[in-house]
């Protein structure tokens, strides 16, 4: 199940930049929430799967669904649609694992290591070689760089907020609100700051389908279940080999390569995420 959760998260970054030029981020993003909602809330009709009743978890769940799907994936596709590889957009938000380590400590009383710590500089200083090098290509922006730290810390933020508060929720029901949320700030932003037309090409229509059912339905289930399943730590730090993976998938589809520097950075930031992976953590 890890395994197969980092080769579908990887595609995420793939079907983002394949789908893009024929929409922009938030209308395509919202698209694909109100899809995904729709399916989810029928599936939960269809098994008459127990919904929340208290107000309470409601609030919970919609928090997540902003923090991991509207501002991560937000984020995620607005840097792609601001000139930012999808190769090094998944480097950036694949220092998550450390992140999450170190704020464990207190938000969830995980112990937090000096091995971690040390894969905290080495992930950081991995991060900075490739975006200072790919900003000197002019392969981004300092803005689309920005907003791929701005996903970060969604992704980050409702790693820990789901550990904290929703891993008793059933994955029918607190996915289908998640996703409603989620539809709902983006399908703001989408009137707010966009023209909101779609080019409905068979390129664009494939990589809604792949969004929506291999990672909407596939991924995000798989995500729930092995936060539900293991430390936060632990289970963020799969997300080390997704950057590696996403650049080899972006290499012969959209011409992405790493230079010297950059591939050390790539390094650097894998080396830091496996300390991280391979230090004990206890409660």
């Amino acid at each position: 199940m890890p395994a197969l959760f980092v080769f579908l998260w990887s595609t995420g970054f793939i079907g983002g930049k394949l789908g893009l030029p024929h929409a922009e981020p938030m209308t395509f993003l919202a698209i694909r929430f109100a899809i995904v909602a729709t399916g989810l809330f029928l599936v939960a009709l269809l098994f008459r799967a127990a919904w929340p009743r208290d107000w309470r978890q409601i609030g919970h769940l919609v928090v997540v669904g902003v923090l991991l799907h509207g501002l991560y994936l937000g984020g995620v596709f607005a840097a792609i649609h601001d000139g930012v590889e999808a190769g090094t957009s998944a480097l950036v938000v694949g220092i998550q694992p450390i992140l999450t380590a170190i704020l464990a400590g207190p938000v969830l009383g995980e112990r937090v290591t000096r091995r971690q710590w040390l894969g905290f500089l080495l992930g950081l200083a991995g991060v900075a070689l490739v975006v200072e090098q790919k900003l000197g290509l002019g392969l981004g922006t300092p803005f689309g760089m920005g907003l791929c730290v701005l996903a970060l810390f969604g992704i980050t933020l409702g790693t820990l907020y789901q550990k904290r508060f929703c891993t008793a929720m059933d994955l029918r029901t607190g996915n289908a609100i998640q996703f409603a949320a989620a539809f709902g700030v983006t399908t703001l932003m989408a009137f707010l700051f966009e023209t909101r037309v779609v080019n409905w090409t068979p390129e664009f229509i494939i990589a809604l389908g792949w969004l929506v059912i291999v990672l909407s339905f596939g991924a995000i289930t798989l995500l729930m279940v092995l936060i539900r399943q293991g430390a936060a730590s632990r289970v963020a730090s799969l997300f080390f080999l997704v950057p590696p993976s996403a650049a080899l998938i972006a290499w012969p589809l959209f011409g992405e390569t790493f230079g010297v520097v950059a591939i050390v950075g790539m390094v650097l930031v894998v080396i830091g995420v496996a300390l991280v992976n391979l230090s004990p953590v206890r409660q």
